[in-house]
């Protein structure tokens, strides 16, 4: 909307000072010409907004004005900064809207406190790209279209219709009524209903989305913490295997892309990680573990140990052959 887009323009050159037009229109993802009609629509609201000329001009305000956002103490401001530098920018299409929301934090704290606060949010790092055993894996985009319709389905309640490719099946629409929005280790999930039965879908699976004007089949409250919590418990209960093991770090990524979910990581003594992972069965738990060969060990169950034990035996009867004679 337009009126946040103003609020945003006003609260950046506050706070940076002299801005041009076109780290302006960068910041608020509009094209320089936008940003040039918001300035006359300002100074023609009487915000004391001016040019400057030249090679080092911009735009900036008149020292000492102060728009009216207050209402924050300095460990609230912090608190919602440093959720803010996290990765939430990336959850749910929301990457615009957290910006300006920080750009109005920092606006409601006293003068003499803007400055600490800023740097004190710097100082804590939430979810980085990077920890101490692997790389994260890539996070899965959604189109903002698409995003902006399951979202306000969501919070107004309707209807929506979704355009969703399921594994090994073409993709087709189909009607839910949406509970919820859930995002865990950079992928997001919509959780709801069809035809009273619950679903879950995975978002990087929406190929497309519309939101309904019918209300949703849904009750007026909900946890969603107690919701995902029960949609685990059913989907990890649900024929799977939760297996333990061992793995070189260096194959990690190869192990995660082939379980069904991780439950537990935690380094182990040598260097090496210890995971609690699921697998679809048996079957897919061996082939999974076989690709790794002896960067990985399966800890339990035993079954799966005895399985594998029992494919190596074979294979190293099938190759106990003789020295091939080398005069042939």
């Amino acid at each position: 909307m337009r009126a946040d887009r103003l609020v945003s323009l006003v609260l950046l050159l506050r706070q940076r000072g002299r801005l041009t037009a076109d780290t302006l229109a960068r910041e608020l993802e509009v094209s320089t010409r936008t940003v040039l009609r918001d300035i006359e629509a300002l100074s023609a609201a009487g915000v004391p907004v001016y040019a400057e000329r030249g090679r080092h001009g911009g735009f900036a305000l008149l020292p000492g004005f102060r728009t009216e956002l207050t209402g924050l103490n300095q460990d609230e401001a912090l608190a919602l900064l440093t959720a803010g530098s996290g990765r939430g920018e990336q959850a749910f299409g929301l990457g615009s809207a957290l910006a300006s929301a920080m750009r109005k934090v920092v606006d409601a704290l006293p003068e003499n406190h803007q400055a600490t606060a800023g740097d004190a949010a710097r100082r804590f790092l939430v979810e980085p790209e990077t920890d101490l055993l692997s790389r994260r894996p890539a996070t899965q985009e959604v189109p903002g279209t698409t995003m902006t319709e399951i979202r306000r389905a969501v919070l107004a309640g309707h209807k929506l219709r979704i355009h969703y490719t399921a594994t090994d099946q073409p993709p087709r629409w189909r009607t839910v009524d949406p509970i919820g929005l859930v995002t865990v280790r950079d992928r997001g999930y919509l959780l709801a209903t069809r035809s009273g039965a619950d679903r879950t879908y995975r978002l990087s699976r929406v190929l497309a989305a519309e939101e309904l004007p019918e209300p949703a089949q849904r009750p007026n409250a909900v946890d969603l913490d107690r919701v995902w919590r029960e949609r685990c418990a059913r989907f990890l209960s649900g024929g799977h295997i939760a297996v333990l093991v061992r793995v070189n770090p260096e194959r990690r990524e190869e192990l995660l892309n082939t379980v069904v979910a991780v439950r537990a990581a935690e380094p182990d003594a040598d260097g090496w990680l210890r995971l609690e992972v699921t697998f679809q069965d048996l079957r897919h738990a061996e082939w999974a573990l076989w690709q790794l060969s002896t960067d990985a060990e399966a800890l339990a169950p035993t079954s799966l140990r005895t399985a594998l034990h029992n494919r190596a035996a074979e294979i190293a009867t099938r190759y106990e052959a003789t020295v091939p004679d080398k005069s042939l």
